[in-house]
């Protein structure tokens, strides 16, 4: 009996400290701590501006739906360039130079929009601001590679949770000035945006570049090797564009994020289009998925470590995005009350979707890439989010909900079966690599 209370207490002291004593002692310690604080301002502005931009571009500079839809589809396929843009820059440059530029543009760009009115001219300000925001995010998470190292996915974790938690603050505190709804309202919450992208900018500068020079992970000098540590530049690494494995699992990614445009596009429309729920509920949806996040994401990264895992956690993230399409498709079917149950019940699984795939996706982009390259490599990992975020609400209202209960089914076992390929192709992969001498073999580029 001793034993197994000894045991037990074992058991207890190797547990994960909590969200906020993490938050306090992140992994990368005081560089990483700075990020994250920054991350979170950035969502917070981030989040002001998501909420307004759609009302400001209708009622302010006065478009009509087609110019917005429009300025905002295209701002998205500009975002595509972002991730690999900053990934090439990032295997050449110092990602913290980068990052500030990267703050900075947005920054410009925003401002651009209080003075530009002419539909000719918001197209290209407004693919900027998405393409910097697209290189910003690929960027935090290429600096937290170098600096948390082998607990990344740790800090993966602590960033969703807060960057989470500032969106919604974003968007509460948009609601404000949304309440009043004046020309200078709306010109104080896109100021508010641009003051989070300073600010962010000011704490990155206070970070400190990792050594490696534009290395995502500065390379380990092998024993007695006195001229690996001199290295000030990163050295010519394998292309990810000619990597047709991890093109592949690029491209398989990008339904592996079909959860975003599930959760945000697809269950509010499909309340309004096909079910008795009141529409109220709606906000219902964006408070539980932030709430789960930041309460769930640091247990789910806890129980999910290394690549072996992740690739298990991606078809767990099929399964479970199937249950939720399933639930979709049922929701018609009832009264207001049945509705409501399955739909809210659709938006946990969403998010429990998302919580794996923020895990599963990220691990795998760095630990299937070689490592003399990862910043181009993950550059080009971040393009399947981008892709996503243009194509996913296209596929969603122009082919699922326009197909009805059965669409929802369909997309759902599309996925299921998709995430089963990206894990058997990973965990090849993932072998390949073991298997081979060469920092970046040639046998997993066919992997």
């Amino acid at each position: 009996m001793r034993r197994g209370g000894e045991i037990r207490k074992a058991r207890r002291g190797e547990r994960e400290p909590g969200l906020v004593a993490q938050l306090r002692r992140p992994p990368g310690g005081r560089d990483a701590r700075i990020m994250l604080l920054a991350q979170a301002l950035d969502r917070a502005g981030t989040g002001v501006w998501a909420a307004a931009c759609v009302l400001y571009f209708t009622f302010v500079i006065g478009l009509d739906a087609g110019q917005v839809g429009l300025l905002l589809g295209a701002s998205g396929v500009a975002g595509i360039a972002g991730s690999p843009l900053a990934g090439h820059l990032a295997d050449r440059f110092p990602v913290r130079s980068l990052l500030i530029g990267a703050h900075l543009l947005r920054l410009v760009a925003l401002c651009l929009l209080l003075v530009v009115t002419d539909f000719a001219l918001l197209l290209p300000v407004v693919a900027v601001t998405h393409l910097g925001d697209r290189a910003a995010k690929t960027l935090e998470m290429l600096f937290a590679t170098r600096v948390a190292g082998d607990r990344r996915a740790t800090y993966q974790a602590l960033s969703r949770s807060s960057a989470n938690a500032g969106y919604a603050l974003g968007a509460g505190l948009a609601a404000i000035g949304l309440a009043v709804g004046t020309r200078g309202a709306y010109h104080v919450l896109i100021l508010a945006d641009a003051l989070s992208f300073l600010v962010a900018a000011a704490l990155v500068w206070r970070t400190r570049e990792p050594r490696g020079h534009g290395l995502v992970t500065a390379p380990e000098p092998a024993d007695g090797d006195a001229t690996a540590s001199r290295a000030p530049v990163a050295p010519a690494g394998p292309s990810p564009w000619r990597d047709r494995g991890y093109l592949r699992f690029v491209l398989l990614d990008i339904p592996m994020n079909l959860d975003d445009s599930i959760l945000a596009i697809g269950i509010p429309l499909w309340l309004v289009s096909r079910t008795d729920a009141p529409h109220e509920l709606i906000p219902a949806f964006l408070v539980v998925n932030t709430v789960l996040v930041v309460a769930l994401q640091l247990r789910v990264t806890a129980k999910v470590r290394g690549p072996r895992p992740a690739a298990g956690a991606v078809a767990l993230y099929g399964l479970t995005t199937l249950v939720c399409c399933a639930l979709l498709a049922a929701a018609p079917g009832g009264g207001a009350w049945a509705a409501s149950a399955a739909l809210l019940a659709a938006a946990v699984l969403a998010t429990a979707a998302e919580l794996m795939r923020s895990v599963s996706s990220w691990e795998l982009a760095v630990s299937l890439a070689p490592r003399r390259a990862r910043a181009s490599y993950l550059g080009v990992a971040g393009m399947a989010q981008s892709v996503q975020k243009s194509a996913g609400p296209l596929l969603l209202t122009g082919a699922v909900m326009a197909a009805g209960p059965a669409g929802w089914i369909a997309l759902g076992a599309a996925v299921a079966g998709l995430s089963l390929v990206q894990r058997r192709a990973a965990l090849r992969r993932l072998d390949a690599l073991a298997a081979a001498p060469g920092p970046a073999p040639a046998a997993a580029a066919a992997a």
